[in-house]
Order: structure tokens, then sequence, then C-alpha cells
């Protein structure tokens, strides 16, 4: 472990479910990804840039359900407005998409 934290420090981070209703590709960003919207149902639409490319084609990534956290600030990616974090398990360089077992309501917590 690298760095510990409280629990309440945990609490903060605001883990939702997600589904990729758009997938474009990212030709301006430093290393090979995705732009993807994503939409959290009630908390809407947000945007997100993910570096998956070696592992999921769009027509994998479409109507796919992933976990992201929603309340990180935004962050400028080349010309791009990424406002979530789409999470994953790195395996050497690769990133592996979290995601629900079976499907749930868009906008739902993950604890």
């Amino acid at each position: 472990m690298e760095k510990i934290v409280t629990f309440e420090e945990f609490t903060k981070v605001d883990l939702r479910i997600g589904t990729i209703v758009e997938i474009n590709d990212f030709p301006e960003a430093r290393n090979p990804a995705y732009q993807l919207i994503i939409d959290f149902g009630a908390l809407g639409i947000k945007k997100s840039s993910a570096q998956i490319t070696t592992l999921y084609s769009k027509k994998d990534l479409l109507n796919r359900q992933v976990v992201a956290v929603i309340n990180f600030p935004k962050k400028q990616i080349a010309k791009f407005m990424s406002e979530c974090l789409v999470v994953g398990a790195i395996k050497d360089n690769d990133v592996f998409l979290l995601r629900p077992e079976m499907p749930v309501k868009n906008g739902s917590i993950v604890a």
C-alpha cells in the first residue's frame, strides 16, 4: 500500500454505475484513448477520457455499464473536458474496466 486513507476520506469518493452510450476516437490525446459519453441516470450524462483502446473496441464498449468516480473536479485533456473517472484493474499496461455482475440502474451507488 502506498498511502493510507481513513474511512471518512474514502466515503467522500462518489463511485457510481453508468452506461456508456457513445464512444469517440480521441486522436488529440497524448496516449491512445477514447472519449466516452456515460449515462448516470438521474445524475445526468458525463464525459470521460479513457486509455482503454488496447483491450476494448468501440463496439465492445457501447451500452456497457462501468464504475466511475463522479465527484472529481473536471479535467482538461487536450480539447476535451473529462467530467468523471472510469475505474478499472491494471495488469501490465492494460486497464480492465470494472462493472457490476448484473445490470443495475444507472446512477447506482458503489459501496
